[in-house]
């Protein structure tokens, strides 16, 4: 089966980024970042965008919403979808790169995503409607209701609207696309992974890390809002409320990084357990190269671009 979307994935520090950018231009290809914090306009340095590693190599889905915007797994499959069919239709190359493991598998394995997420806005404008509106409101968006229990309960009819309402939208929403993938993975040794993790937190912390976080404060963005937004906010965001020291502050980020680039390798051997092949290859012994020689020997063949030889 020809191969349509090669993956390049691993744990923080693995330079999954600068390994993406060198097979995408050696593969007429472009990158779809796989990561649930690169979304966000501002946040640079503590999301590890490094956009100077992409030269002419285009990307997508890094820098398309504000902070505060609730973006989510059901947004980023929706959002995908839309980027590999545009990319496709240029004849290049789709290369999802990232180490958000759930966005990962949400593409990786197709999720039929059942879990609704709570709609602010919608919620806002429901409370202004009585009881017998909300009711009303219900029965027209999915006249087949059967459980009609939902009507009893305000908070009940209220998140059943909200249900229907995502899943009205949803039938409108074109499917993923068939996906045929070739998946690999960044691997290192794990004294040598936790020694490129401590020296890139000292490089985003001497690059401005901190004026990045107060600068994001600044805007109007609340502290407490910006704990929410990954590790390096999160403490950041601590010690610039007093909470931390600065030596505090590094010391208890850098153990939390370790500590979640293990989640991101328990969720990979999660993947392959499930059914996805991943094919690892050592990050200090030229992995775009091993990549590239697999991708070769095996006659990968993009559907949109023909052999790749």
């Amino acid at each position: 089966m020809p191969y349509n979307l090669l993956v390049i994935l691993g744990p923080t520090a693995s330079g999954k980024t600068r390994v993406a950018v060198q097979v995408a231009r050696a593969l007429k290809g472009e990158i779809i970042s796989a990561d649930s914090r690169q979304v966000y306009r501002g946040m640079d340095i503590g999301t590890g965008k490094d956009l100077g590693e992409y030269g002419s190599v285009p990307y997508h889905l890094i820098d398309i919403v504000d902070p505060g915007y609730e973006f989510n797994v059901f947004e980023f499959q929706r959002r995908f979808g839309e980027v590999f069919r545009e990319i496709q239709a240029r004849g290049h190359l789709p290369l999802l790169a990232g180490g958000t493991g759930m966005y990962l598998d949400a593409v990786l394995r197709g999720y039929q995503l059942m879990e609704v997420p709570e709609n602010l806005s919608l919620r806002n404008e429901l409370a202004a409607l009585g009881d017998d509106d909300l009711a009303v409101r219900l029965k027209e968006i999915n006249p087949g209701l059967h459980n009609t229990t939902d009507l009893m309960d305000r908070n009940r009819l209220m998140r059943a609207i909200e249900i229907a309402e995502f899943q009205r939208e949803a039938q409108n929403e074109l499917p993923l696309p068939e996906l045929s993938p070739i998946v690999f993975g960044i691997k290192w040794e794990r004294e040598i992974l936790r020694r490129r993790i401590t020296k890139r937190l000292k490089e985003r912390l001497s690059h401005g890390l901190i004026e990045e976080v107060d600068q994001l404060h600044q805007t109007g963005i609340p502290l407490e809002t910006l704990e929410f937004y990954g590790l390096e906010y999160r403490f950041v965001a601590q010690y610039l409320k007093g909470a931390l020291n600065k030596n505090d502050m590094f010391q208890k980020l850098n153990s939390a990084i370790h500590q979640f680039a293990k989640r991101q390798e328990t969720w990979f051997r999660r993947m392959e357990r499930q059914g996805i092949s991943i094919r690892w290859v050592d990050g200090d012994k030229d992995p775009a190269g091993t990549i590239l020689k697999i991708v070769r020997e095996s006659n990968f063949i993009s559907r949109a671009g023909g052999l790749l030889s």
